[in-house]
């Protein structure tokens, strides 16, 4: 597979969710949402694969694709990993890693994408952190050997568009999308701040050929809303053993 998570990434959490998590979810697809990681680690493998059917079947409608966090795919080809491990990686057609620092980037091998955080404080796990900020993101994403998702505290449009202007390809996103009167309207507000920061960027700064797709960092793949990504590839790193929003997932 080529390509990995962009845009507005949702993670699910049904601790938070305002309404039933098929239909938040449902609700962030019809706004836009193309990638949805399914968190819900603490429940049993039957009822955790009876949501991946659901959610893959609304995803595969609007032409997205499911995560699952942990090792197990449940029955997919996609999954997300905390930092802590397992390592190597699964041999899956699309692996992400959850990583907090540039000594977790340092041990990415054949995943294809990584999740960075805390950017900001977030309220689904309050006192962790610090925060990466703006600044810390655009450092780490500097030293990333993959594409990097933000994650952590991202509510506001303003938000997403400092992390895109530090090179992130996409935002993860739980409770701004979760805990949302609208998920479908939070999710198209957040999309769209993300479209323009990307194109923006896209318009001025053009890759050049002898560049990486994130030696900048400021290059994050702008897809039409609704459309259908070209593919799904992308590892993020596990976390360490500290509990984190990743570790969760």
């Amino acid at each position: 597979m080529q390509g990995g998570p962009t845009g507005v990434v949702l993670l699910t959490d049904r601790r938070v969710a305002r309404g039933a998590l098929v239909d938040v979810c449902a609700g962030a697809v019809g706004g836009g949402v193309r990638w949805v990681v399914l968190r819900e680690k603490d429940l049993p493998r039957a009822e955790r694969l009876a949501l991946a059917v659901d959610l893959r079947a609304i995803l595969a409608a609007a032409g997205g694709t499911l995560i699952v966090a942990g090792p197990d795919p449940l029955d997919g080809d996609a999954v997300h990993l905390p930092a802590a491990g397992p390592y190597p990686p699964p041999a899956l057609g699309l692996v992400g890693r959850s990583c907090h620092d540039t000594a977790e980037l340092a041990r990415l091998t054949t995943e294809h994408y990584a999740t960075l955080s805390p950017v900001y404080e977030t309220r689904t796990k309050p006192g962790y952190g610090p925060a990466l900020r703006a600044a810390g993101l655009a450092e780490l994403v500097k030293a990333s050997p993959v594409p990097v998702l933000a994650l952590g505290g991202i509510e506001t449009p303003a938000q997403v568009t400092a992390c895109v202007e530090a090179g992130a390809t996409g935002v993860a996103v739980l409770g701004a999308i979760m805990r949302a009167d609208d998920p479908k309207e939070t999710a198209t507000t957040l999309g769209r701040a993300f479209q323009e920061a990307a194109t923006r960027l896209t318009r001025t700064h053009p890759a050049r050929p002898d560049e990486g797709p994130h030696a900048t960092g400021l290059r994050p793949t702008v897809t039409t809303e609704g459309s259908s990504p070209t593919a799904r590839s992308g590892h993020g790193r596990p976390q360490p053993s500290t509990a984190t929003e990743e570790e969760n997932q």
